[in-house]
């Protein structure tokens, strides 16, 4: 026997059969079910992995002992760098987790000169859940597919945190914005942060779920990054506008906190972002103020960028108004008439956000040129203006911008 191979000799000893001259052949376990045809199969197979288990015998305690290290890293507050850590340190290689989307969640180690590459879809009920990448040396492939299987538990059991904690965060900030100041983490006053990744709203139930993990990775990036400053943090996934943001709460007293985060941001992820972060709050029962001047200020950021709060927004008051509240339903209403699936609403919407081209908006929503010129045109008809006239454009604004 060699390794993870039996020989025919050995394999029809254990069967109870017979043996002939030549069975000195080394069989994985296919070949062995050929090899003894009026055997079952199954019979067949389950001698070879008796033999492969008594070939492994002599090595159990050191094998239980390689794995319950990997056991102990799959326990570790942050599982996934715990395993790739361990990962990359038995092999001498470099490990590499991704998420679904692409997104490196955890990395370690470097790849020796020759490596060789063994990549892992990570699944879950026929679904991708992230990839395992391990460059090591040759021979470590089979170590990577066994380990990819904890990574796989540990890519479901940071979803599932995720999700319990997008759930009590949103609970925390619901309870802040109703008044329940004992929300609040401890320290003199608190900074407001919330980031929207860039790119139109995602259509699919899929594409959104997707969208919602990514932003609570972030979420935990930032909770972790206060974590290590000593900082109980507040975070949550919250609606803002036509998408989703990311949003931290955090104790005033770091000075440092906004650039830490956005530094902490950058390193964690390539995607594209935007970060904007409301002034130091002393009162509590400025929670909604602050979400809306982190919402303001991320409408300043460059790709990538983190812009700070400065002024009040002269415009404030007639966002707030009940007269803008009573025009945006009546001119929403008109719309919808004309729009029973959404599609000219959605458009719109995106329209008044862009800044290019015609036709780079056309690309960025995956349509023809002259399907979004269509859909202005209708938006028009039925809201009766011109989208080249500065005071409809204006009006259509205060009734379908987004206002933070």
């Amino acid at each position: 026997m060699d390794g993870m191979t039996v020989t025919l000799a050995a394999l029809r000893e254990a069967l109870g059969l017979s043996h002939t001259a030549g069975d000195e052949v080394v069989l994985d376990v296919e070949a062995a079910v050929r090899a003894v045809p009026d055997v079952p199969a199954a019979d067949v197979r389950a001698a070879f992995t008796r033999l492969q288990a008594d070939t492994l015998r002599p090595h159990l305690p050191g094998l239980r002992a390689l794995l319950d290290g990997a056991q102990r890293a799959l326990n570790h507050p942050q599982p996934e760098a715990a395993l790739a850590r361990w990962l990359a340190g038995v092999t001498g290689g470099e490990v590499t987790v991704r998420a679904s989307w692409g997104d490196v969640v955890a990395h370690a180690g470097h790849a020796p000169d020759g490596a060789e590459l063994t990549e892992v879809p990570l699944a879950f009920e026929r679904r991708p859940v992230g990839t395992l990448h391990l460059r090591a040396d040759p021979g470590w492939a089979d170590l990577a597919a066994l380990i990819a299987e904890l990574l796989r538990l540990a890519r479901l059991q940071a979803a599932a945190a995720g999700a319990a904690r997008r759930r009590v965060g949103e609970r925390q900030f619901e309870a802040l914005l109703s008044g329940d100041a004992a929300q609040l983490p401890p320290g003199e006053g608190f900074t407001v942060a919330a980031l929207r990744l860039d790119g139109p709203p995602p259509r699919s139930a899929r594409a959104r779920e997707a969208r919602t993990a990514q932003l609570d990775v972030l979420c935990s990036v930032g909770e972790g990054f206060f974590y290590r400053r000593g900082l109980t943090s507040l975070t949550a996934v919250r609606a803002q506008g036509d998408s989703d943001v990311s949003v931290w709460l955090w104790p005033a007293a770091d000075p440092a906190g906004a650039a830490g985060l956005h530094e902490a941001l950058l390193n964690a992820t390539a995607a594209p972002f935007r970060l904007g972060v409301s002034r130091p709050h002393a009162d509590p029962g400025a929670v909604g103020a602050a979400l809306r001047e982190a919402a303001q200020a991320l409408a300043h950021a460059g790709p990538r960028g983190s812009a700070t709060f400065t002024q009040p927004d002269p415009l404030r008051p007639l966002l707030d108004s009940p007269e803008r509240a009573a025009h945006a339903a009546d001119w929403q209403a008109r719309l919808r008439a004309g729009d029973p699936d959404g599609k000219l609403a959605a458009t719109l919407r995106a329209y008044l956000g862009h800044t290019g081209s015609l036709a780079v908006l056309a690309d960025e929503m995956n349509l023809h040129l002259n399907t979004l010129r269509y859909r202005l045109k209708r938006i028009e008809e039925l809201l009766g203006g011109q989208l080249g006239d500065p005071a409809f454009v204006a009006r259509v604004y205060l009734a379908f911008g987004e206002v933070p």
